[in-house]
Parts: C-alpha cells; structure tokens; sequence
C-alpha cells in the first residue's frame, strides 16, 4: 500500500496536518505524544523526504464574483504532446495538468476571471495548441465534492 515507509508516528501526524495544515507543532506533539521539537523534527524530516510537498490556501473560484471554472480534456497527437503540454503549463489561467491513459490525452483545469477571459483562453491558447485532435470543455457548476491531497 501507498503508506509503506511511514511508521505510526509519521502517518498521524500527515492525518493531522490533512485535516488542518496550520496545526501548530505542540498541538501536533499533544496529539501524538511528542514533544513540539520532537514533532517539528517529524514534519521537517517528513517534509525533507518530499512526502509533505507543500501548505497552501485553498481558493473557490466559485466564490470569486465573474470566476469560470472548467475542465478540459484534450486529445493531442502523440508527437506534439510535449509542445503542447509546455504551453498549457505556462498559462496562469491553467491550474492543474495532468496526462492521463488514452492516446495523447490530457487532463486541464483551468480558471479564467469572466466567461470572456475563458472564451480569450481557447481562441488563443487551446485552438492554436500544436496537434490539437479534439477539445471538450466542462464548466463547473457547483462543487459538491473536492478533496485536496491524498487521504489515508
């Protein structure tokens, strides 16, 4: 299973930092049995070994007033995939890339300011995308699940 490598310790304690990532270290030790040094220790090491990537805010673009949320998938001939794969990457409006199983598909969610900000995103960057086979693009209505990370 995924948990291989973590001890009881260390798997409590990214149980922990899942539920609330700003959980302080003595409340983290309270909670575990550790001392805050011993426990900052854990999150550092945790942290050194790249199984904690990152803390960040979680922003619903739904709840900016105008904001487009969509998801697009995108057929791409094989031999263009990295060109094409590139120019998503350096779009601020792209928020997460993935290549998922299929011929030359990939997985774009993106977030555009105004329906006109997103109709500029797929004129200019998505159409012009090289080997481009197919595009089809859902809005997000609303939000009924969405689970950050992974979850143990």
């Amino acid at each position: 299973m995924f948990l291989e490598g973590l001890d009881e310790l260390d798997e409590k304690i990214v149980r922990l930092l899942l539920e609330n990532a700003r959980m302080s270290y003595s409340e983290i030790g309270q909670k575990v049995g550790l001392s805050r040094v011993a426990a900052k220790m854990r999150v550092q090491a945790l942290e050194q070994r790249g199984i904690i990537e990152g803390y960040t805010a979680v922003i619903n673009p739904q709840k900016i007033s105008g904001a487009v949320s969509c998801y697009f998938e995108l057929e791409i001939e094989p031999a263009a995939l990295g060109e094409a794969s590139e120019t998503l990457r350096q779009s601020s409006l792209v928020t997460k890339l993935y290549r998922v199983t299929g011929g030359g598909r990939l997985h774009v969610h993106a977030v555009a300011a105004s329906p006109e900000e997103l109709e500029g995103f797929i004129r200019e960057i998505v159409d012009s995308l090289p080997g481009l086979i197919r595009c089809e693009c859902n809005m997000i209505l609303s939000r009924l699940k969405d689970i950050k990370g992974l979850r143990l």
